[in-house]
């Protein structure tokens, strides 16, 4: 998904502007690979000693290289073991997986984790890491374990002297696959660790390149910036059909793939898990499928095996996603569907699975179709994972909220049951068919549709808080891993900020608590004649109501407020106060605080009603000029003269905030566009707006041919 709204099998929006593709110098991927031999001192003198080391670097680039170590023990079993050595170039290692590693200058000393710590005769144990260089990346020639050197023999039953003298031997190949792989971690406390998530959107998933649909290029500071903000995985959706050569290969651009190599070690490096998946190639290509198998099967084995080599000695924080919103053209129907993605995704998780390594044991993460929470598609990932019968899969949906509100459409204005019972009714499905069976699930993309920075208005902010805190809550009680869907609408990238500081600290607080809110965060006050009270509706969420604040200042129980139950009252004399000259506008915002959570913000808002004038236009687009004098628009309605809805949507009169109408509060217009007329008869038209305030205007237009007509009712 981006963060425009579009059905899953449409094609990115044509306004993204297109931009010359990044490319970054790097150091092609060479192979180095020491075999250093030597004996082996344990706490029995008498036990027969002796170890193989294998250092490789099967990548490099400016700066930073991979390198996986493997320590085969020719002697007697040990239980507990450290491997040490020095770096030639003064090399350092930046992150590492299988092993704890500490430096002291260049020497360097790797110990087992708890669960590799012990070495059979002839068995092999192996751990990597992350480095970084300058000048030059001069593999390590000696290695040391539990503090005797190596000669690659087995050695006497007594203990050897110091003075024996380290050979080495240097071969042309790379390390094999370990022979021993660490045992499968708990998937659901990995998982669990991962919560919260967030995704790089509109990026390396962007088309033709990174920077193609108006997002600035990935920095590693911008990655430790989301790690500071308290999220702890990222999710890279990559497009990958734009970057690789045609059959029989499908070799991926190697300047691509090591783009791709660099933001995941980035990532890793910042103590984030990070999800990789194959991204818009679903509609690309992968959903023809059905009619060209051999094709799209050979493509897809082609990539995730290229992916599979590249990361294999990876951190096993970094998790595959097998596709992104599978879809499939001309099957007969969903169950049709289930099955191809069921046959895909058996493919990926077994060409995976044995590509070795940390693959082995990797987190892979299986869609549903279209990542849909229905219980029937649900139920067809269901039988995949008891085929597989693998403990390292995870499941994964995408959650856009009730599409009426989500889109604001068919009068979806505000977070209603309709709203809260879709979010219940899909965690619910994803709780029983998964969790309570031990399958973890994230939900890697999350949001709502329509909300946009660069559309505001579509989505009133107080509701969408609402939305924002229940999602929290009810994932986090049904122990359901969440990544935000932010293509550039929530994180201001250049300057690194949240473009709604309020907006993030809802989300965070949810991630530990409730959140109060109330029935608005709005109040508004007509800016002639008297003024009244004014209560709002409290939804405490379990929270107590402690006060009501002014910027620095408490406002007076019983004189400025009350609270009874859950009904919130402001004084005709507070309101007067707060809205001062009662200018058109928000004249005060006030802040309800409460027992946990964050606290609510109010508006307090002075208005005249709207106005409208008459209008000659074409179907291309009509404006009307529009006075808001300090209202908001909430819909609109379109009816002909029987009173059947006009239109888009003809089940509906509500149409779609944006997408048919667009208000333009600095030029005081209002926009009917042309995918609105495309579906409205010739003849009468009445259209009724909205307004927060609860002004309704009523405009009447007559459409013939091209030609539109309007005026105030």
């Amino acid at each position: 998904m981006s963060s425009f709204a579009k059905p899953p099998n449409a094609s990115p929006s044509s306004q993204h502007t297109r931009r010359t593709p990044w490319r970054v110098g790097v150091v092609a991927g060479g192979i180095a690979a020491l075999m250093v031999a030597g004996t082996m001192v344990t706490a029995n003198a008498q036990a027969a000693a002796g170890c193989r080391v294998t250092y490789a670097v099967p990548s490099q680039w400016p700066g930073g290289f991979t390198a996986n170590v493997n320590v085969t023990n020719l002697g007697d079993p040990i239980n507990g073991w450290n491997l040490a050595w020095t770096f030639p170039s003064g090399q350092r290692v930046t992150q590492a997986w299988n092993a704890t590693v500490t430096s002291s200058g260049s020497q360097v000393t790797a110990t087992n984790m708890s669960y590799n710590g012990t070495i059979g005769t002839n068995a092999t144990v192996s751990f990597g890491f992350n480095g970084s260089w300058t000048g030059s990346n001069t593999a390590p020639t000696s290695f040391t374990l539990n503090g005797v050197a190596c000669t690659g023999n087995v050695g006497p039953t007594t203990t050897p002297t110091p003075s024996v003298s380290p050979t080495v031997s240097p071969t042309a190949s790379p390390s094999v696959s370990p022979t021993v792989t660490p045992p499968p971690g708990n998937r659901m406390e990995m998982v669990a660790a991962m919560q919260p998530g967030w995704n790089l959107g509109n990026t390396l998933d962007a088309i033709p390149d990174e920077t193609a649909w108006g997002n600035p290029l990935t920095t590693r500071e911008m990655l430790r910036h989301i790690r500071s903000q308290g999220y702890n995985s990222i999710r890279l959706p990559i497009t990958w059909s734009n970057h690789h050569g045609p059959a029989p290969d499908y070799t991926i651009d190697p300047t691509w793939l090591n783009r791709i190599r660099e933001v995941v070690d980035w990532s890793l490096a910042e103590g984030l898990y990070v999800m990789v998946n194959l991204h818009h190639d679903s509609w690309q290509w992968i959903n023809t499928y059905p009619t060209d198998r051999t094709n799209v099967t050979n493509r897809y084995r082609a990539l995730w095996s290229q992916l599979a080599t590249t990361f294999r000695s990876h951190s096993p924080k970094l998790v595959f996603e097998s596709i992104n919103e599978p879809q499939f053209a001309g099957t007969s129907g969903d169950a049709e569907s289930d099955q191809l993605l069921h046959e895909l995704n058996l493919a990926f998780v077994r060409l995976v699975r044995q590509s070795g390594g940390n693959n082995a044991t990797r987190l892979l993460v299986l869609p549903t179709l279209h990542t849909s929470g229905e219980q029937a598609r649900m139920d067809a990932l269901m039988t995949t994972f008891d085929e597989l019968d693998d403990p390292n899969l995870v499941a994964t949906i995408h959650f856009y909220g009730w599409w009426p509100f989500s889109v604001n459409i068919a009068g979806g204005t505000r977070y209603d049951s309709n709203v809260e019972q879709d979010i219940v009714g899909t965690f619910d499905r994803a709780y029983n068919t998964f969790v309570s069976r031990d399958i973890p699930v994230i939900i890697g993309e999350w949001a709502l549709l329509s909300y946009d920075y660069t559309r505001p208005g579509i989505i009133q902010r107080g509701e969408l808080l609402k939305f924002f805190e229940a999602v929290g809550h009810h994932a986090r009680t049904r122990k359901l891993t969440t990544m935000l869907w932010d293509a550039g609408s929530f994180l201001h990238r250049p300057e690194l900020r949240w473009r709604d500081q309020g907006i993030y600290e809802m989300m965070k607080a949810s991630l530990t608590t409730r959140s109060a809110t109330a029935s608005s965060d709005q109040i508004y006050v007509p800016r002639t004649g008297g003024i009244t009270s004014r209560s709002l509706t409290l939804n405490l969420n379990g929270a107590s109501f402690r006060s009501l604040w002014h910027g620095n200042t408490q406002l007076s129980s019983g004189t400025d407020y009350t609270v009874s139950g859950n009904t919130l009252t402001l004084t005709q004399a507070a309101i007067t106060r707060l809205v001062g000259n009662r200018a058109a506008g928000v004249n005060a915002t006030i802040e309800a605080r409460f027992s946990q959570g964050v606290p609510w913000q109010i508006s307090i808002i002075s208005y005249d009603p709207p106005t409208q004038a008459a209008a000659t236009g074409t179907t291309s687009g009509f404006t009307i000029p529009t006075q808001f004098r300090g209202d908001q628009l909430a819909t609109m309605e379109a009816k002909y003269a029987d009173g059947s809805p006009a239109g888009p949507a003809n089940w509906t009169p509500y149409k779609e905030f944006w997408t048919h109408f667009r208000p333009d509060y600095s030029a005081n217009t209002m926009l009917l566009t042309p995918e609105f007329f495309a579906e409205v008869n010739d003849g009468a038209v009445t259209l009724t707006f909205h307004f927060w305030s609860g002004t309704q205007l009523t405009y009447r237009l007559t459409k013939s041919g091209s030609s539109v007509t309007g005026s105030p009712a």
